[in-house]
């Protein structure tokens, strides 16, 4: 199978430079992209003059996360992308077990390797950690991560599992897929697009993986921290398109719980002296609201699969109950 690796960069020369060239060393047999959403720094220069075996692609536009791969990727062929973030470190031999699963199962689609943090690297990173999965009301959560509390990584989820999403830090998907799905939503720009098109796949039957023997070392916040409000905003925002579109059962119903339940976030910022915080859930709901006309066209265009969600909700089991860690839900 033909592998090709593709890195979106916007004005990330230092990732680059400290990044790339372990993604070069332990990539063997694999197309290299780095593709540019239009920076203003020097990295497209330095990419050109330092990697001349990296491929590179020039979008015209920093359409964000969404769009910037959309763009780029109709310019590259392969059997399999392999969508990775440029602060992410990769490891010797990490692609072997992706194409082992990827040749072992007809109707995977889509594959996750082990996420740890590559400043505690005994612990799972944030934004993926070992597989994602969502609760009946679009809440996201992972192995190994939920919301705020991270799993330090003692071999409790290695294996080839099933997830429900894999996280755009570093997802691989075959190129037929992807095509398919008419790859990312562009309207989400950044954040959760990952899980709508994970999402989408499900619903037409296809698999995603967590393979373990992968094993990957991310960065995470390297464009937007989490503390920062714009971050809120888009998560909240994006969360609600993905419910709309895609879950099966009473899309109202689910939406006035949601508006509930971030109510509640919202108050919960406020407690915590983050009232930017706040106000982005009330930006995001306001957005949402002002697009469920188009957002419902598009669901009544999506085929529903039942039983999307781990479990019912994740705020009641983590906040409530007490549950901090995936194997005990």
């Amino acid at each position: 199978m033909k592998v090709a690796i593709v890195i979106l960069n916007w004005n990330g020369k230092r990732l680059l430079e400290q990044f790339l060239p372990t993604v070069l060393a332990c990539s063997n047999n694999a197309d290299i992209y780095v593709a540019d959403n239009a920076s203003t720094d020097d990295s497209v220069e330095f990419v050109r003059l330092t990697f001349p075996n990296v491929r590179l692609i020039q979008n015209s536009e920093n359409g964000g996360y969404a769009k910037g791969y959309n763009d780029a990727l109709k310019h590259v062929q392969a059997d399999i992308l392999c969508l990775l973030n440029s602060d992410v470190e990769v490891t010797p031999n990490w692609l072997d077990p992706i194409v082992e699963a990827f040749k072992k199962e007809n109707n995977l689609s889509i594959v996750q390797p082990k996420i740890l943090d590559f400043k505690n690297k005994s612990y799972f990173e944030y934004a993926g950690a070992a597989g994602g999965f969502i609760d009946k009301f679009g809440y996201p959560y992972c192995r190994g991560r939920i919301f705020d509390t991270v799993e330090k990584d003692e071999g409790q989820y290695n294996g080839d599992d099933a997830i429900f999403w894999a996280s755009g830090a570093c997802l691989f998907i075959k190129k037929q897929v992807f095509d398919e799905l008419n790859g990312f939503d562009e309207s989400f720009f950044a954040h959760m697009e990952e899980i709508d098109l994970c999402w989408r796949a499900y619903n037409l039957g296809y698999l995603t993986k967590y393979v373990s023997d992968s094993r990957v070392y991310h960065v995470g916040g390297a464009t937007l921290q989490n503390t920062n409000p714009k971050k809120t905003y888009l998560n909240f925002r994006n969360s609600l398109f993905t419910l709309v579109k895609n879950a099966q059962g009473h899309v109202f119903f689910l939406v006035f719980i949601r508006l509930l339940l971030d109510g509640l976030a919202g108050i919960k910022f406020l407690l915590e002296f983050k009232p930017k915080h706040t106000i982005s859930i009330i930006k995001a709901h306001f957005h949402f609201y002002g697009r469920l006309p188009k957002l419902i066209k598009q669901r009544k265009l999506i085929k529903k699969r039942p039983k999307y969600y781990h479990t019912t909700s994740i705020v009641w089991q983590y906040y409530l109950k007490g549950i901090r860690q995936f194997k005990c839900l």
